[in-house]
């Protein structure tokens, strides 16, 4: 299967006289969360695409000594789909990326609070302590902001929830807490054993030190049942999707420039697989839910309580207007609040033309099978 760019830049043109590096292995990273790569990957449909051609299909989750490059994606072969705080610090600091396509999956984004708060609504939050997750040590200083995911997260749920009843950080105490170990192991793209911990604000709210802690998917579902923390709040019940944007809202995929301008064929056969397990997905939920309980490392009952509302019917990436609109108003944010080292054009980021030719060859697909 080969395939063209949609268009040709002057750029293009002269790679076209040039024969590209030769791939003998792609990369991809995503986070433990519900994402169409991962499932592409874990269906061995990645493995049966790329295996005719002689490149083997490797994750970072996989290798500890590239790891690094799920916050850096400085790793030429490498195709990214997580938290979008990583990819826009990653873009901030000039890193080499394109932005191809977002999803949006509402997963479990909530305000827990103590059983007998009696806090349940947003106009609720004033004048009460919330639980601010400090920024992480990491040993490579660059990576300190954009990898503080606990705090950032923690930030944007609260301005979303406060927003929403006319409110904002004047009318709250915010009361730092450490950042947890799993802050440093979600942010690396490592091990989610210690997913649980990115959310050390639960001992504090169990201690009386502060009425109201954000949390977001699964893992925080069986931390908050282990200190008896309730939903307060639930964001992702909130209207309008303004409301919700954070760190998994909109999710972005990315990819190295090296690897859309060499070998453009690969990028989208490789999203053509994932729109293929995004297809897949939408009629097969118990399955879909059996796979994440191990990419979440989570129980049975905590990813079902996270991914709910025919989550699994909205896996497919798009570029619609929404998304984008959406997914600047993060990066402003993140900027604004110091998670990002500087601003950056946004537009310039942005290459429609893998997505659009995956989703030709879906559609031949769908023609073919009379869907």
């Amino acid at each position: 299967m080969s395939i063209s760019p949609l268009s040709t830049s002057p750029q293009n043109t002269s790679l076209q006289d040039k024969s590209p590096p030769a791939l003998d292995r792609l990369w991809f990273t995503r986070c433990p969360v519900p994402t169409a790569t991962g499932l592409a990957y874990k269906l061995g449909w990645l493995d049966e695409e790329f295996a005719r051609d002689g490149i083997a299909v490797g994750t970072l989750q996989e290798t500890r000594e590239l790891a690094r490059h799920h916050y850096d994606h400085d790793l030429p072969a490498l195709i990214r789909e997580g938290g979008n705080m990583l990819a826009l610090a990653a873009r901030a600091q000039g890193a080499s990326t394109r932005l191809i396509g977002l999803t949006w999956i509402d997963e479990w984004q909530t305000i827990l609070v103590r059983a007998d708060s009696g806090i349940s609504e947003p106009h609720h939050l004033k004048g009460l302590r919330l639980a601010l997750p400090e920024y992480i040590e990491h040993p490579i200083p660059a990576h300190v902001r954009g990898s503080s995911i606990a705090r950032g997260m923690s930030l944007q749920g609260y301005h979303g929830a406060l927003v929403y009843a006319g409110l904002g950080f004047d009318d709250v105490e915010l009361v730092q807490v450490p950042s947890g170990a799993g802050a440093r192991n979600a942010a690396a793209g490592g091990s989610n054993n210690g997913l649980q911990s990115l959310w050390a604000g639960l001992d504090y709210l169990a201690a009386g030190k502060v009425d109201a802690v954000y949390v977001k998917g699964a893992s925080a579902v069986d931390a908050a049942q282990r200190v008896g923390a309730v939903v307060g709040i639930d964001l992702d019940r909130l209207g309008a999707r303004k409301f919700r944007v954070n760190n998994g809202t909109p999710r972005p995929l990315t990819v190295h420039t090296d690897l859309l301008e060499n070998h453009f064929d690969v990028v989208v056969r490789f999203l053509y697989q994932t729109l293929r397990a995004a297809d897949w997905a939408a009629a097969n939920v118990n399955d879909v839910l059996g796979i994440l309980q191990s990419e979440t490392s989570s129980s049975a009952a905590g990813a079902a309580a996270a991914y709910r509302d025919d989550f699994h019917k909205t896996l497919h990436p798009d570029l619609s207007d929404e998304r984008l609109q959406l997914f600047e108003q993060q990066k402003k944010f993140l900027w604004l609040h110091g998670l990002l080292d500087r601003d950056f054009d946004f537009a310039p980021w942005l290459d429609r033309r893998p997505l659009a030719a995956a989703y030709e060859l879906l559609a031949a697909d769908r023609s073919k099978a009379g869907r």
